[in-house]
């Protein structure tokens, strides 16, 4: 099932599967792509409570979520996802740091990268906390307009 919420970086399609957030989307949404999304529930109480949370988390108010979460990846992806949990509000991590926690070298960047880019449910899996070794704000799936604006959402909040 799903739901679409207005945001500050555009309308944000929030995805449920089995009691577990499975997707949040960027507009444009891309209905082809071969997951599977169900009905359009607006109703459904996990799809509200996600979109309470963001709610609060755009109004600067949460700074960690607490949703049931089920994003299908590789065994990779879902490594480098769970290092990304780890990254606090606010904070942020290079690629080539990523790659360290997860024991691998800075040879294994660009695969964080890759893995970065596929995470399936951004903002609460927070890809955007993940930038370039010099500090600038590399790719974002979003667009780097969005990850900025995720950036200076969570900067401003800490000032």
């Amino acid at each position: 099932m799903w739901t679409v919420i207005e945001s500050p970086v555009g309308p944000l399609r929030l995805v449920e599967r089995d009691g577990a957030i499975t997707a949040i989307e960027f507009f444009p949404f891309r209905d082809h792509d071969g997951r599977p999304r169900g009905d359009r529930a607006d109703d459904q109480p996990l799809l509200v409570e996600a979109a309470r949370q963001l709610g609060e988390y755009f109004a600067r108010e949460r700074t960690t979520f607490d949703l049931p979460l089920a994003p299908v990846g590789t065994p990779w992806q879902q490594e480098v996802w769970g290092q990304l949990l780890a990254i606090g509000y606010g904070e942020t991590a290079s690629y080539g740091e990523i790659a360290g926690r997860l024991g691998k070298t800075n040879a294994a960047s660009r695969a964080v990268g890759v893995a970065n880019g596929a995470n399936p449910i951004p903002i609460v899996i927070p890809c955007h906390r993940v930038i370039g070794a010099n500090g600038t704000l590399t790719g974002y799936a979003g667009g780097l307009d969005r990850k900025q604006t995720l950036l200076g959402l969570e900067q401003e909040a800490l000032f």
